[in-house]
C-alpha cells in the first residue's frame, strides 16, 4: 500500500487550453478510479518555500518566477519561463512550489519513516535547471526531493523513464557521489532536449553515477525491457541506495504525439512491478513516485491508473467503465479505449525492428563497458 499524495489545487499548474501538461490528465485519473470504486484518500501538502527552493535553484531565478506569478510576466524571460513550450501566467509561482511541496512531503514521509512508499499524483518536473525553466517544468520538484533525501544522510537512486531525458534532474547532481541518475528516453538524437548521451557519465565524485540509455525510435517493449533489465538492476546493486526515486513519465507509449517510442500499457505494467522489486531489493522497499510527461488522453489516463493500482496492490480491471468512456469522450471529443490494456495489433509492424533491437543492445553493452570502471 502506497501513500498518496496530491491536492485540488494543482489543477492551477495551468498553461492554457491548447498546451499539452494539461491538469485535466490527472483529473481523468481520479474520475476513472472512482469509477472503479476505489475511495482515494490523500495528504495535502504545503507548497514548498522559498528557502526549500533554493536548495536547488538560484537565488535570481526564483526572483523571477515571484516576479511573473505577481503578473510581471516579462521578468522570467531571460530564465526561459514565457516561451511558448513553457509559458508564464499569473499564479505561476505558487502553482509550481505546490508541485515541489508534494514531492517534497513524499520525501519527507519517507525519511520520517512514516511511510515506506508514496505515490505523488503530481510532480515529475525534470527539466527545470538551477536558473532555468524549460519542457513545461518550472521548479524541479525531482531535485528538490532528492536533495532532502541526502540532507538527510540518505544515498538516493533517481530513476526517469519519461521519453524525454531527465535532464535538469542530472545536471544538479552532475558532481554529486550521494544521487545516482538513471534516465532511459528515446535518444536525444532525434528528440528534444538532444542530451542524455552515454557519454554525459557526471564529473568530479559523481563520475560515473549518471546513467543514460537513448534509444533508438521506435522502440517496443522487449527491446525496452531488455535493456532496462541489463543495466537497471546493476547500477542499483552497485550503488546500494537508501531510497529509490522514479519520474513514471507516461510520453513513452505508443499512442504520444509528442515522441516516437512504441510501448505499450503491458511494458508498463511491468515496469511498476519491477519499481516495487527493485526498491525492495535494493532500497530498504523505499519508494517515492511522481508522475511526469505523458500527452495522450487515450494512453496516459490509463497508464497512470494501472500505477496507482499496482502500488496499492489492487488487480487491475480488463474493461472500463462505460460511464467513464462516454463522459471524457465528450469532454475531450475523443473516441476513447474500452479496455485498461492496449488491444493486441494497436500499430502497424514497425520497419527495421531487428535493426533497432540490435542498436540497442550495443548502446547498453558500450554503456556498461564504460561504467565497469566506476561501479564495484
Amino acid at each position: 500500500m502506497a501513500h498518496l499524495i496530491y491536492s485540488p489545487a494543482y489543477r492551477e499548474y495551468d498553461f492554457g487550453d491548447e498546451h499539452p501538461f494539461s491538469p485535466l490528465r490527472v483529473d481523468m485519473v481520479l474520475d476513472l478510479l472512482r469509477e472503479l470504486g476505489h475511495e482515494i484518500s490523500y495528504e495535502e501538502a504545503p507548497p514548498a518555500t522559498r528557502e526549500e527552493l533554493l536548495t536547488i535553484h538560484d537565488a535570481a531565478y526564483v526572483d523571477a518566477v515571484e516576479a511573473a506569478g505577481a503578473g510581471d510576466l516579462q521578468a522570467a524571460l531571460p530564465f526561459g519561463l514565457g516561451q511558448p513550450d513553457t509559458p508564464a501566467f499569473p499564479g505561476v509561482d505558487l502553482a509550481s512550489r505546490r508541485l515541489v511541496g508534494g514531492t517534497l512531503a513524499g520525501a519527507r514521509c519517507i525519511a520520517d519513516g512514516r511511510a515506506s512508499k508514496v505515490l505523488h499524483l503530481g510532480g515529475g518536473l525534470h527539466h527545470a535547471r538551477r536558473a532555468k525553466a524549460a519542457g513545461f517544468c518550472v521548479y524541479n520538484d525531482l531535485a528538490v526531493a532528492l536533495k532532502h533525501f541526502t540532507a538527510r544522510g540518505m544515498y538516493a537512486a533517481y530513476l526517469d523513464i519519461d521519453v524525454h531525458h531527465g535532464d535538469g534532474v542530472q545536471d544538479s547532481f552532475e558532481q554529486d557521489d550521494k544521487v545516482l541518475t538513471i534516465s532511459l528516453h528515446e535518444s536525444g538524437q532525434y528528440l528534444w532536449p538532444g542530451t542524455g548521451d552515454i557519454r554525459e557519465m557526471g564529473s568530479g565524485m559523481g563520475r560515473g553515477l549518471k546513467v543514460n540509455l537513448p534509444l533508438e525510435p521506435f522502440t517496443e517493449d522487449e527491446s525496452y525491457l531488455h535493456v532496462f533489465e541489463k543495466v537497471v538492476p546493476e547500477a542499483l546493486r552497485s550503488f546500494g541506495p537508501a531510497v529509490l526515486v522514479v519520474q513514471a513519465g507516461a510520453d513513452a507509449h505508443f499512442d504520444d504525439p509528442l515522441a516516437d517510442l512504441m510501448l505499450t500499457t503491458r511494458a508498463y505494467e511491468r515496469l511498476f512491478h519491477r519499481f516495487i522489486e527493485l526498491a525492495d531489493e535494493y532500497a530498504q522497499g523505499r519508494l517515492l513516485v511522481t508522475l511526469g510527461g505523458g500527452y495522450s488522453v487515450k494512453a496516459t489516463p490509463r497508464i497512470w491508473t494501472m500505477l496507482y493500482l499496482t502500488l496499492h496492490g489492487l488487480p487491475l480491471p480488463d474493461e472500463l467503465p462505460q460511464a467513464w468512456v462516454s463522459r471524457w469522450e465528450e469532454r475531450m471529443k475523443e473516441v476513447l479505449p474500452r479496455r485498461l490494456h492496449d488491444d493486441a495489433g494497436s500499430f502497424e509492424p514497425i520497419p527495421r525492428r531487428e535493426e533497432i533491437v540490435r542498436q540497442n543492445r550495443q548502446v547498453s553493452d558500450r554503456l556498461l563497458e564504460a561504467m565497469a570502471r566506476y561501479w564495484i
